[in-house]
């Protein structure tokens, strides 16, 4: 702990001296909140489904055909139960559910409104919005196909609609862009400070001749990693906190989830960060290469994470790709936490690919600073 202290108070000393980063660090964060806040917004399809059919009928079976030919819905559920549908949207396993009540299928035959309800989750509102209004006009269209056909056997009569299709945004349901966007941008400026910032701290010891002095040290390995880590972890909670007060302040971001949590699991996201920079900074012979390197990682993090465009429309080799970047993880786990308020129980599997991620990133730095010595 001598060892490691003394290392702990030669980093802050370096990051003190270094002013200007340390306030661009700060501020970074509002400036990117409030210029994509306010400025991002798109469109997806192929949002999963799941459904929950108590009528099982032809008409019913019709209907879903219709939203699967519209390209917008993949219908990969059928559930058993509205609580089965309500578990996978809360689990992020759907983004869409469509149930049809019992008698669906007797209202249609009879000429009265068959109720349709179809829940949208808005955590995501530029794919909530595509679904509902490509759900309103599917109900549209069929209902007057149906409606023509009616008329056309019996002349003059007119009847009720076939089908009301009822929307139910859950999470965000104003469709608030920055409720979806501000988490994302806190993971962005993560990301982009925490791998940029640490991926140089081996290659800049090289570069300026003072590795050398380290490793004559009694200092191990791991205590060199941990002494270029920890220091960041608490700017990365400063961080954190200012973009999560902006994101409340200005955008009136609700925090339905545990505040604990989040942080704690912001925590864990910053520590796989800085680990993905210490990696880089120990395979980088140069500042140069280190900076390369970080820019590298992060465009593919905000290009296939979801925190630009929504991973469902992505083709399956950018999908897969996008599995093995933290920023993917984390994503889920904040929107999750802010809009969904679930914790835990819904977010392990996330937790979980975060835990794996530190550990193989910060051993393999180790092993490969070991090497280096040897």
């Amino acid at each position: 702990m001598i060892r490691l202290r003394a290392l702990l108070v030669k980093e802050f000393i370096q990051m003190r001296r270094d002013r200007l980063t340390f306030a661009m660090m700060v501020v970074l964060p509002v400036i990117q909140l409030l210029l994509f806040g306010f400025a991002i917004n798109t469109d997806v399809k192929h949002l999963p489904t799941v459904v929950f059919d108590q009528s099982l009928s032809p008409e019913s079976r019709d209907l879903l055909d219709s939203f699967s030919a519209s390209g917008y819905f993949d219908i990969n559920y059928i559930a058993g139960s509205f609580k089965e549908v309500n578990a996978r949207i809360d689990n992020g396993e759907a983004k869409v559910g469509v149930v049809f009540p019992p008698d669906f299928a007797e209202h249609v035959r009879s000429g009265r409104t068959g109720s349709v309800q179809v829940i949208v989750d808005a955590t995501d509102s530029m794919a909530a919005s595509s679904a509902i209004s490509t759900a309103m006009t599917i109900g549209q269209l069929r209902s007057q196909n149906i409606m023509i056909k009616r008329l056309e056997a019996v002349t003059g009569r007119v009847t009720a609609l076939p089908y009301d299709i009822r929307i139910r945004p859950w999470y965000n349901p104003d469709f608030v862009t920055a409720f979806y966007m501000v988490p994302g941008i806190m993971g962005m400026v993560l990301t982009s400070t925490m791998v940029m910032i640490t991926s140089m701290a081996i290659v800049r010891e090289r570069e300026h001749g003072t590795l050398e002095q380290l490793i004559v040290t009694p200092m191990k390995s791991y205590e060199l990693m941990l002494g270029k880590i920890i220091p960041y972890i608490f700017v990365g909670l400063v961080q954190a906190t200012v973009a999560m007060l902006v994101g409340i302040l200005v955008f009136d971001l609700p925090i339905r989830g545990n505040l604990i949590e989040l942080f704690l699991y912001t925590i864990l996201f910053i520590v796989a960060s800085l680990a993905l920079g210490i990696l880089i900074s120990n395979v980088s012979q140069t500042q140069m290469q280190a900076m390369q390197l970080s820019f590298f990682i992060f465009m593919p993090s905000v290009l296939l994470s979801g925190f630009m465009f929504p991973r469902e429309a992505m083709p399956e080799f950018f999908f897969q790709i996008g599995r093995i970047l933290p920023l993917t993880f984390y994503l889920q786990i904040m929107r999750g936490l802010v809009l969904k308020g679930v914790g835990i129980a819904a977010l392990w599997p996330q937790v979980g690919a975060l835990l794996a991620y530190t550990s193989i990133a910060v051993t393999i730095s180790i092993l490969k600073f070991r090497k280096k010595l040897a």
